[in-house]
């Protein structure tokens, strides 16, 4: 059976702790946006469904990765805006509420 080395284990506990931050983000967003957010559909959206909406002006795709996380991946949403996890109190509040928004990360 194989061991993983002291980075992998270190790797796997910042892969679980970045999904735990991913999840209380997209609550608290849920809870700074009130009302509106409140009464709004959150679902998963599959791969082919975002593909048909990409590049239409009615939807806004938010990339919120870890810094590090965005800057060495090679795979990237052309169309996507980059924002930073840590800071959804500065931009959260200026997300537009006429688009359909979609926040993903790895």
């Amino acid at each position: 059976m194989a061991r993983l080395s002291t980075q992998g284990k270190e790797d796997m506990k910042n892969q679980a702790a970045i999904k735990t931050v991913m999840i209380l983000l997209t609550l608290l967003a849920v809870a700074w946006f009130g009302g509106p957010a409140l009464g709004a559909e959150v679902r998963y959206v599959d791969r082919d469904t975002l593909k048909g909406w990409l590049g239409r002006p009615e939807v806004l795709i938010l990339d919120v990765r870890q810094p590090g996380a965005w800057e060495h991946s090679d795979k990237k949403i052309k169309s996507a805006v980059r924002q930073d996890p840590n800071a959804v109190a500065t931009w959260g509040p200026g997300l537009p509420k006429n688009k359909r928004i979609v926040v993903y990360c790895s």
